[in-house]
């Protein structure tokens, strides 16, 4: 039985890969029925027309093989990324899309950059070296599924298929990346083991103990201050402090 919290992040990655998918879909459609070339949107490089793409790319899709391929792979690592991050998660998400896509239109040779595909490699990214980064053995098992799915993507990265905006992938990279190291002492915690949480109770036992046997010897300290300054006491005849030491009384025998 799932715990509240993780009910919570599933509910929250349902959310945001049915709104976000939700809407590539409706207009993949849109402009496959209407013909109307939505696609020519795309980041265009260093053109000011083309800065518009740093907004609409990731939801611009070519064909059907296209946005089948990153609707499966978008939904798997955003989930990996809302379950296992989900304090930072929608910010690591924003970051990418924005910076992603800034990077895109600085770096991207001539031509029109279209689809998600850097918003995917980003996260896979992130994944990845947030968990080699991290003293987090959970986080370190993520990092080896999405090696294990995914790891293959890295080769597209390189110029390999000119039909393909390897500098979209190369973007997302590196921003993923740089994200890990900004945020790897932000987002979850590493959960301690009994025998750490035993060894904590155990020194912070000895710490109180120390500190109640400093006081205890600073308290006998004050104690015999106290007790030797009975011995005196002062007072003023005609203005003078004259000191009296209490004596004890002697019962005097005479002697003959």
């Amino acid at each position: 039985m799932l715990e509240r919290e993780d009910r919570a992040k599933i509910w929250d990655a349902l959310l945001f890969n049915g709104a976000f998918l939700l809407i590539i879909w409706v207009l993949w459609l849109y402009e496959r029925e209407t013909g109307h070339r939505l696609t020519s949107w795309g980041t265009q490089p260093r053109s000011a027309r083309g800065a518009i793409g740093i907004i609409t790319t990731p939801f611009l899709h070519g064909s059907l093989d296209h946005i089948s391929g990153n609707t499966l792979s978008f939904a798997s690592l955003s989930t990996f990324l809302i379950f296992f991050y989900r304090s930072i998660a929608f910010r690591i998400l924003l970051i990418l899309y924005l910076a992603s896509g800034i990077l895109l239109w600085l770096i991207a040779g001539d031509g029109n950059h279209i689809g998600v595909s850097g918003v995917i490699y980003g996260m896979a990214a992130f994944l990845f070296f947030s968990g080699v980064m991290r003293d987090n053995p959970k986080l370190l098992r993520v990092s080896l599924a999405v090696a294990f799915l995914y790891g293959s993507i890295v080769w597209w990265v390189l110029p390999i298929d000119p039909h393909i905006s390897w500098e979209g992938h190369l973007a997302g990279s590196v921003v993923g990346i740089s994200l890990a190291a900004a945020y790897r002492k932000q987002g979850p915690k590493r959960e301690k083991y009994r025998w750490e949480i035993e060894e904590e109770l155990e020194a912070m036992a000895t710490e109180e103990a120390e500190k109640a046997e400093a006081e205890g010897a600073e308290n006998d300290e004050n104690h015999r201050e106290d007790d030797a300054s009975q011995w005196f006491s002062s007072d003023s005849i005609d203005g003078r402090s004259v000191e009296w030491r209490p004596t004890k009384r002697l019962n005097n025998r005479d002697s003959d």
